[in-house]
């Protein structure tokens, strides 16, 4: 019996994935050998010695120590794509947002409330609510995966000229997008050309403020920004000081800091990209399919930070994890071979300062190769899947 901990309300249409007769899944229980995990923070949890996996309901892991897991043969997976839609659907919303004074029009009308001929009031004072079209504007997209490549075609169809950025687009990602959609080789084409900016991509020490004051500088008078990615993608006092300054007319993000929050041309949303009972259910789903197919196959899929692998045997798998070295697969082989194990098939993949090689032998396994293999300089795990 697998034990598989929920740290968040997991959604049960994930949950009821696993077969229980194999696995017990509970919000408390003793060193699991799966969690799953929405926005629970876990860089403080003392991890126990069966856990094999830890899947993010979601796409950002920042909540979890990815790179602590990764040294303790941890594999961690998170969910692209399953929210997808619901944060496309969100960034048309943010697009209209950004144009209309939507917000700041229904608050006003709000206030009317209680007042003598409010609907003469209403036609009255609406013009100081107009706001462009965005149809015949152009939207730049920085980040072309599952939720930027979805927004590029919904822009295309609302009339509007797309221009995206992505140095790591995919050809499925590229054969998916409305061939109207221009591909720029420069970033910087995208802050010069673009009446509206909307960012999708990972955050790394490397992403921190992709868009900063140096950007804004190149963007045309009047830009429209637009953050549903991460909070940290956007330097929020560059924004601020811009809008202020007159050079972005709005800025319209997910995540809340107080340099946002009640600011003139401001519109905070409380994370709602992916709030939606259709993307939670998604993001269960994979979730728990990806945790299934690891514990029981051995094979990865979305992890991020051991390589994608997977594999059919006729045998026995043997599955390791281990540095990205010389000479470590030479030395798991041999420790395999040594045995007496012969090995029909092998698959091997790296990401990084890690690898994970997976072996698919015949015959009978001596429970002494585990500990054979474990010897080798630079392995990390060891599991056997009969």
């Amino acid at each position: 019996m697998f034990n598989v901990q929920t740290l968040n309300k997991i959604s049960a249409i994930g949950t009821d994935i696993f077969d229980k007769s194999k696995y017990a899944v509970a919000d408390d229980c003793a060193n699991p050998e799966a969690i799953m995990v929405r926005s629970a923070k876990m860089h403080e949890m003392t991890f126990g010695d069966k856990l094999l996996c830890i899947a993010r309901a979601g796409a950002g892991v920042n909540n979890i120590p990815v790179d602590r897991c990764a040294q303790e043969g941890i594999c961690v997976f998170n969910t692209p794509g399953a929210n997808s839609n619901a944060v496309k659907e969100l960034a048309i919303c943010a697009l209209l947002l950004s144009s209309r004074k939507i917000t700041e029009a229904a608050a006003w009308a709000a206030s009317l409330k209680g007042t003598e001929d409010a609907p003469k009031t209403v036609e009255g004072g609406k013009s100081k609510f107009a706001g462009p079209e965005i149809a015949g504007k152009t939207l730049g997209i920085i980040g072309l995966g599952a939720i930027g490549g979805k927004i590029a075609n919904a822009a295309e169809a609302l009339g509007m000229t797309v221009i995206g950025f992505d140095p790591y687009l995919s050809v499925g990602a590229a054969l998916q997008m409305d061939p109207s959609v221009k591909i720029a080789a420069d970033i910087n084409d995208i802050y010069k050309n673009s009446n509206y900016i909307t960012i999708h991509m990972p955050y790394t020490p490397q992403t921190k403020n992709t868009i900063d004051a140096e950007q804004i500088a190149m963007m045309k008078d009047g830009v429209r920004l637009i953050n549903l990615a991460r909070g940290e993608l956007i330097n929020s006092q560059a924004v601020i000081d811009a809008i202020k300054s007159g050079k972005v007319a709005k800025y319209v993000t997910d995540f809340a800091d107080d340099i946002v929050l009640g600011e003139e041309n401001v519109i905070v949303l409380p994370h709602l990209g992916a709030s939606t009972p259709e993307s939670e259910d998604n993001c269960a789903v994979m979730a728990a399919q990806e945790i299934i197919d690891y514990i029981e196959n051995g094979n990865i899929k979305n992890s991020v930070n051991y390589p994608n692998l997977s594999m059919n045997a006729v045998g026995t798998k043997i599955c390791v994890i281990h540095k990205n070295v010389p000479t470590t697969i030479a030395s798991i082989t041999t420790a395999v071979g040594n045995e007496g194990i012969n090995i029909e098939n092998m698959a091997n993949a790296s990401k990084g300062d890690f690898a994970y090689t997976m072996l698919d032998v015949t015959g009978e396994v001596p429970a002494s190769v585990e500990g054979k293999i474990n010897a080798v300089d630079g392995v990390i795990k060891v599991r056997i899947i009969k």
